[in-house]
């Protein structure tokens, strides 16, 4: 049976971290189109060079080229068998494509994961995030402390700009942060327009009976134990 599944959660929810653990229980590929969008200055054909020109030129990339984009992924020879899709579809209208697209292939949706989690706890993952740059090891100054030998707030000698986050690992090694983590007004802005595009999209699948809400808040292995549960109850009535 093939597995199509759509995770949804506002930014900290998880989801990328549980699309990873899902693709490899199920065997098919996490498919998020913020890396498919990356990924293209590594490509030279045409539907790469037409995305490159529009990111050049500053100009955002409509539901049209979009939905092209997505089709050219889900195409290949490794989503014959379903994949997990991490940021697609964003709004109704490509809602409405990704049902045209898998009817056309005899296929349908399995399960639109909801991963719910409170909106002050989201706000503090995204800005409390840090990764080890050597590692690659995500750590949290808020959650997730292990790893982490001290972190302060610290001020600009002339507080011409915001108070940066100095951290220090155990290991000694630097770190790294997201720029739009730095900045406590972007994170707001990212949060405010997910739930925005989110509600009328979970009315969409909810009419439909797909949506599967789990907390966000437990453990990863919980949210994943959880997930897995919801999954093989929709396959169960198929």
């Amino acid at each position: 049976m093939s597995l199509y599944l759509i995770m949804m959660g506002v930014q900290g929810a998880g989801k990328g971290m549980q699309a990873g653990i899902l693709a490899q229980a199920y065997s098919i590929p996490h498919v998020s189109t913020g890396d498919i969008f990356r990924g293209m200055k590594d490509r030279d054909d045409d539907l790469a060079r037409e995305v490159k020109a529009i990111l050049e030129a500053g100009k955002l990339v409509d539901d049209d080229l979009t939905c092209r984009i997505v089709e050219d992924r889900l195409n290949e020879d490794d989503a014959a068998n379903g994949v997990i899709l991490d940021g697609f579809p964003r709004n109704p209208v490509q809602a409405e494509w990704l049902d045209s697209y898998l009817t056309s292939k005899g296929k349908s949706v399995t399960a639109v994961v909801w991963m719910e989690l409170d909106l002050y706890v989201a706000f503090k993952r995204a800005f409390g995030r840090i990764t080890d740059k050597e590692t690659g090891d995500s750590h949290n100054v808020f959650y997730n402390e292990d790893g982490i030998e001290s972190w302060q707030f610290v001020k600009h000698s002339e507080e011409a700009f915001p108070p940066h986050l100095d951290v220090k690992l155990k290991n000694g090694n630097p770190v790294k942060r997201r720029p739009d983590d730095e900045n406590a007004y972007a994170v707001v802005t990212r949060i405010d327009t997910y739930m925005k595009q989110t509600a009328p999209l979970l009315d969409h699948y909810r009419k439909d009976d797909l949506v599967v809400t789990v907390d966000a808040e437990q453990s990863i292995e919980a949210v994943t134990k959880d997930i897995k549960a919801a999954i093989e109850a929709r396959k169960s009535k198929a």
